[in-house]
């Protein structure tokens, strides 16, 4: 019998997958934050709870949530901009002790590589991160927050710039114009491929690792959004003229790889 999942956070990423995951004959349980929410998930066959995370408290019936599924996806994101921030690592450290009270011991956790901040030349997972952003910051103290409970089997996946149907980053770069870095590569991954490495690690029992989850193809900036400025018929985004080679991160998806693995989904549109 398949085990029982559990995806906190049922937003741009985890509600296509968790979708999937039912579709592959899974027991899904899904949180959202939104009660007119719930309905949608309960159609899709998704078993509905509204969670909300709070630094102080978590609203909601967590217990109940926890102790239905044998395996969480933690899948929520610091929100750090602008005014209305709220301390992450106060939620995820309220949801670990949540989780030492359920029997839940197998944890994936969504995190970004914006944890490497400005490192330069290739990054792999052996690369210590090193964040500069706030987000960064405690997005690498939850990791490790997890990462070191004893009683957890903790994996962790550091996904790069996430581009989906509805979402790509041009759409903001658009009409910008005197951009910089231009000759720096992307390090982007599809929404298909983000799903794709989460049902890998779970069909193999990839428990206890670490994955950087970037696309292995690193077009540079200025070609890239010119290309894709074009399909959409926007205007293409100005970047400066510079003829110096850049040394920006390329971050590799070492251990995935190695492992056979492959991405099914082109960052072309």
């Amino acid at each position: 019998m398949s085990e029982k999942i559990g995806v906190l956070g049922c937003g741009w990423l985890g509600f296509p997958l968790a979708k999937r995951l039912v579709q592959e004959s899974y027991e899904v349980f899904g949180t959202t934050t939104s009660e007119d929410k719930l309905k949608q998930l309960q159609k899709e066959g998704i078993h509905p709870f509204e969670i909300r995370l709070k630094p102080t408290a978590i609203h909601g019936d967590i217990q109940d949530f926890l102790s239905r599924i044998d395996v969480l996806i933690i899948n929520v994101p610091p929100r750090l901009r602008g005014s209305s921030t709220e301390s992450f690592i106060d939620k995820m450290v309220l949801l670990h002790n949540e989780i030492k009270k359920s029997g839940v011991n197998k944890v994936i956790f969504v995190s970004s590589t914006s944890v490497y901040g400005d490192l330069e030349g290739e990054i792999t997972e052996q690369t210590p991160p090193k964040p500069v952003t706030e987000s960064g910051k405690q997005l690498v103290e939850s990791e490790q927050l997890f990462w070191s409970d004893p009683n957890l089997q903790s994996t962790i996946i550091r996904f790069g710039g996430l581009i989906g149907p509805d979402r790509h980053p041009v759409t903001m770069l658009s009409k910008k114009q005197n951009l910089t870095n231009g000759n720096d590569p992307v390090n982007l991954i599809h929404l298909d491929d983000c799903i794709h490495i989460i049902r890998t690690i779970l069909k193999n029992d990839y428990w206890g690792e670490l994955f950087n989850a970037v696309n292995p193809f690193h077009p540079i900036k200025s070609d890239y959004y010119l290309a894709e400025a074009t399909k959409r018929g926007l205007p293409a985004p100005k970047y400066q003229i510079d003829s110096s080679q850049s040394n920006a991160k390329v971050v590799i998806s070492q251990n995935f790889l190695d492992k056979g693995h492959s991405f099914t989904t082109s960052i072309i549109s």
